[in-house]
């Protein structure tokens, strides 16, 4: 049975490697991903490099960007020197809400090129004003998405509590 866990484990992992790559992220992000979100964590450097058979580097350079995109958090550990991390609160809507975020960057370096282009370069007014309209589009379909998981997560958080066992 134990085997078989790991077995699912190891497949799960190595899964969210390969769905992180399609999206455009490095394999090794996703594969600490899968990795963190069976056993939420904390792990140091070294053994995230055991586990998943990769170097520090490789590690340190992944949990850095999975940080940023708000699904790591760094923690400390009394009396260890080492750095050691763990799957955020709500990394899923952390995720989306920094996606809002560098769409609303983009919006504003698309109003910027609007205000600086003359007006009768009419063709790159209207592809502006497009990207921008698709902007907005997605920040409000994304606004109401995070809007709807934050119900149904806290709908979810009884059934949580009623006594799922956590691998550790």
């Amino acid at each position: 049975m134990e085997h078989d866990t790991e077995q699912a484990i190891s497949e799960f992992v190595e899964r969210m490697g390969l769905i992180t790559q399609a999206d455009g992220l490095p394999r090794i992000a996703g594969r600490i991903m899968g990795l963190m979100i069976v056993h939420g964590g904390p792990f140091g450097f070294t053994e995230l490099a055991e586990r998943l058979s990769v170097s520090r580097a490789s590690i340190s350079t992944n949990t850095r960007l999975l940080e940023d995109l708000g699904v790591l958090e760094r923690m400390a550990v009394p009396g260890d020197r080492q750095d050691y991390f763990r799957l955020s609160r709500q990394p899923y809507a952390r995720m989306l809400r920094g996606i809002v975020e560098r769409m609303r960057r983009a919006r504003e370096v698309v109003g910027g090129a609007q205000e600086a282009l003359p007006d009768d370069l009419v063709g790159a007014q209207e592809r502006l004003a497009e990207l921008d309209a698709f902007y907005e589009a997605l920040i409000e379909s994304f606004v109401t998405v995070i809007e709807e998981w934050d119900k149904k997560r806290a709908s979810l958080a009884p059934q949580r509590r009623e006594g799922a066992t956590q691998p550790a």
